[in-house]
């Protein structure tokens, strides 16, 4: 078997699968069936990084059209059906420092995201909402107000990519509602929130992290050649001369 490119979901390690982390299975159901042949076809990738060794479970529900197939569940003929059994969703792990609110919306957003689009939506903007108030401390009140509060206080790149995404379709026309009122919402949507979520949380939360550790760091090593120099200078002005 040919290897090819996969990002783990768990560890976000890149990595080439082959056949020590990969395991292909296909199941053949009935030909009676209203869809015709049908082949249930389902992957299992471990994870190579030492540290992680997840694994990930794909299931996909085809029409047979044909023997040929790929590393990728491809197989020809139409998909009916596809599931994500492990991980559930495509929701990425969070690191600890995030608040335990805040992981636990965005995570639901995505494990809904194609079964409830409006409720994944209506959990992602409750999400968006406590970022802003975590975050700069805004004045509570609505989500549109409250975006408009952080203009002058975030770069502007980031500010646009929040602006597009406020604009656009339903999550436009909703944003001054209450944020725990489920309003429809088109898949597309919902993802563009999730992406806003994503971004936001390696703009803010990620980097702000990054750079307090870069900063302890480098603190940590000045106050130790400090502690060197100082201990040397003792120990020069307490030699003797012979």
């Amino acid at each position: 078997m040919a290897t090819f490119p996969w990002q783990c979901p768990y560890c976000g390690h890149h990595s080439s699968i082959g056949n020590d982390n990969y395991a292909f299975f296909t199941e053949w159901i009935n030909k009676s069936s209203v869809d015709g042949q049908l082949v249930l076809v389902t992957r299992v990738i471990v994870c190579p990084n030492p540290e992680c060794k997840q694994y990930e479970i794909g299931t996909v529900l085809r029409k047979h059209a044909g023997w040929h197939h790929d590393d990728s569940l491809k197989l020809s003929g139409e998909v009916l059906q596809s599931w994500a059994l492990r991980p559930q969703s495509s929701a990425r792990p969070m690191p600890s420092y995030i608040p335990q609110a805040i992981i636990d919306d965005y995570t639901e957003a995505c494990l809904i995201r194609d079964l409830s689009p409006k409720a994944s939506a209506t959990l992602a903007r409750r999400c968006l909402q406590g970022m802003i108030r975590d975050f700069y401390k805004v004045k509570p009140g609505r989500l549109v107000d409250e975006i408009a509060a952080i203009k002058d206080r975030v770069d502007s790149v980031v500010w646009d990519s929040i602006e597009a995404v406020r604009k656009i379709g339903n999550i436009g026309a909703h944003m001054e509602k209450d944020i725990d009122l489920i309003v429809d919402v088109e898949p597309e949507e919902a993802g563009l929130l999730i992406g806003l979520i994503e971004s936001l949380i390696d703009d803010w939360y990620v980097t702000r992290h990054e750079k307090a550790q870069r900063h302890a760091e480098l603190q940590a090593s000045a106050a130790q050649k400090e502690a060197a120099r100082k201990a040397g200078s003792i120990q020069g002005s307490g030699a003797t001369t012979p």
